[in-house]
């Protein structure tokens, strides 16, 4: 099925004339949605086609299985959000109400809207995978308000669970604003701490964590389960599970992003679901809607990233708008065509940038691991100014002591008044057995020592008190402010140091402490602010550099499994972090480029 979308229309436009006309007619939105999905007006990935036509297919045939589509139970939820008020922006400081987006209807009226024959509820379960920035965590509020208080269900229990404390929070808490800014709310339900409740019913709205010591002794009538590509193991949302088995009517609602691990328990609720779509297997418990970029979609992802921007026509930017809106569904009402394009060229810079951006805003699949640096990037950057014109100047340094028989490397980073800088560049290798390895490796150590890149010193171990040594010649050029070192490698030599004059810095190898520092030096990269004089210990590092990424979005470089060795860019990253650090950048280290928390 080819989709043409008008040129410059969003989905809030296109959404605004099906409503209209569905109102007109007097016709349930959930079912105007699918019509129009599976008509070609609104541009949708093949899967979200797939679940619309799987609802007008039910509404012709599931009355034979005993099933049925009340459109005014649809409607009763639907019409709950409208109650709701809004907690952020400008909507907020206007005291407006929530408004479902079209798709949004489609996904709440299906879900409350199809019953069974003896009047509950036919899903049990409602698998929602959708791109970043969709609206997710404002609907997901309101489904755990309307479950817990508005249900018809006494002494309900509803929970909000995720890997992590902090983020099994993040729905709750915002259905907590909602209560508090509506005085209707505020009448029926209490807030208390990590608790809403109704003394009325008995009911309670809750956040759970994976981390919590027990989810024993629930009885859940729902459970919002946020990001759920993020659960390593499968225990809580099983015994969750198990425990609503008391219930009428249960409802586990599992919504999150793409992930990159085929072995968890999203990848086989993900698998399921398609499989229920594509008419393999037959589930009338579970709902799905799957948002995402189809394989041709990421072919032309591919080859926007592959060309050179004099030669990206209108055509080519007209077939991307077109996979931003399929993929999208929030397009025009809160995903923009400026922040995606934005992302998407950050992308096509960093490569180690792409799965990441195809999983969480096109929601797409990947592998975990990408390579880092895009070598033509790194090539640009050789220019820096001489060493001798930075004599003086303030600097930061990172000092990976690595194994005593291998490369040690020191980094050091000049900032300059613009946020870039240059990077000066100190390694070490001990000489006994440095040609074997060179032979071994197929990689000239011994031609980078004779040309001065690398320093060799005697024996077969690297000799601390040459490095010591070379540390305090550089301290007398220039103006050292801190050297970070990884604390798992300290030494005696980190004390000597500390004895001279310097200060010292531990840093860590982890998550916490690489994601903020890897996200500056992408971002210097992009502007190229990473001046290295084309050193080419450097750049053969830089073409080994492979990154991990968990399920949180937090990035490090991966040294076990990563090519060759990295080392340096590994102290590159860390002395441009400390700098970061010093000057007050404190967004661009713990804060991705939509403000979200990475550490």
């Amino acid at each position: 099925m080819v989709v043409e979308a008008p040129s410059r229309e969003t989905l809030a436009d296109i959404y605004a004339r099906v409503e209209e006309r569905a109102t007109k007619r007097g016709q349930s939105p959930v079912t105007a949605y699918a019509e129009a999905v599976v008509d070609g007006e609104i541009p949708a990935g093949r899967r979200i086609v797939m679940a619309a036509e799987r609802h007008l297919r039910d509404l012709a045939t599931a009355h034979e299985r005993g099933l049925r589509f009340d459109e005014a139970e649809a409607a009763r939820a639907i019409k709950f959000f409208e109650l709701l008020p809004h907690t952020k922006g400008e909507w907020a400081r206007r005291r407006q109400r929530l408004t479902l987006a079209l798709w949004q209807k489609f996904c709440v009226g299906s879900v409350f809207g199809w019953l069974r024959a003896d009047g509950s509820r036919r899903f049990r379960t409602a698998y929602e995978e959708i791109p970043r920035k969709n609206g997710k965590t404002t609907k997901c509020a309101g489904v755990g308000l309307l479950l817990a208080f508005f249900d018809r269900e006494p002494g309900a229990e509803v929970y909000s669970t995720a890997t992590k404390r902090d983020q099994a929070k993040i729905v709750w808490n915002q259905a907590v604003e909602m209560v508090q800014r509506s005085e209707p709310m505020r009448k029926r339900i209490r807030a208390q701490r990590e608790n809403l409740h109704s003394t009325a019913s008995f009911s309670k709205f809750e956040p759970l964590s994976a981390d919590a010591k027990t989810a024993d002794g629930l009885n859940p009538h729902g459970t919002i389960n946020d990001e759920v590509h993020a659960h390593t193991g499968r225990d809580l949302l099983d015994k969750m599970e198990e425990a609503s088995g008391a219930r009428r009517q249960p409802l586990r609602w599992d919504i999150t992003t793409a992930g990159y691990d085929k072995h968890s328990i999203c990848w086989e609720q993900h698998e399921y679901g398609v499989r229920i779509l594509e008419q393999v297997l037959d589930d009338d418990s579970f709902f799905v809607f799957i948002a995402g970029a189809d394989e041709e979609d990421v072919e032309l992802v591919n080859r926007y990233w592959s060309t050179p921007d004099d030669d990206v026509d209108d055509e080519l930017r007209a077939e991307l708008r077109l996979v931003f809106m399929k993929t999208n569904p929030n397009f025009g009402i809160s995903v923009y065509e400026e922040e995606l394009l934005e992302k998407c060229d950050r992308a096509g810079e960093i490569i180690g940038r792409r799965n990441s951006y195809l999983r969480q805003r096109m929601n797409v699949w990947t592998e975990q691991q990408s390579r880092f640096i895009d070598l033509a990037l790194w090539d640009a950057q050789e220019d820096r100014d001489a060493v001798e014109e930075l004599y003086g100047a303030e600097c930061f340094g990172m000092l990976d002591l690595s194994s005593t028989q291998d490369l040690t490397s020191l980094s050091l980073f000049f900032p300059d008044t613009d946020g870039l800088g240059d990077v000066v560049q100190y390694f070490w290798v001990p000489e006994e057995g440095m040609r074997k390895r060179a032979q071994r490796d197929r990689v000239p150590y011994d031609v980078w020592v004779s040309e001065g890149f690398i320093k060799a010193t005697e024996g077969n171990v690297v000799d601390y008190r040459v490095i010591r040594q070379d540390i305090n010649e550089a301290g007398l050029q220039f103006n050292i402010s801190e050297i970070a070192y990884d604390r798992w490698n300290a030494s005696q030599l980190v004390t000597e140091l500390q004895g001279d004059g310097f200060t010292m810095v531990p840093m860590g190898q982890g998550f916490a402490s690489m994601t903020g520092p890897t996200r500056e030096f992408e971002r210097l990269l992009l502007e190229h602010g990473v001046r290295h004089g084309g050193n080419p210990v450097l750049r053969w590092m830089a073409t080994n550099v492979v990154v991990r990424e968990d399920p949180a979005g937090n990035i490090k470089p991966d040294k076990e499994r990563s090519a060759e060795k990295i080392d340096g860019i590994v102290t590159v990253i860390g002395a441009i972090g400390r700098a970061a650090v010093n000057l007050g950048e404190e967004r661009s280290q713990y804060e991705d480029g939509d403000g979200v928390m990475l550490v």
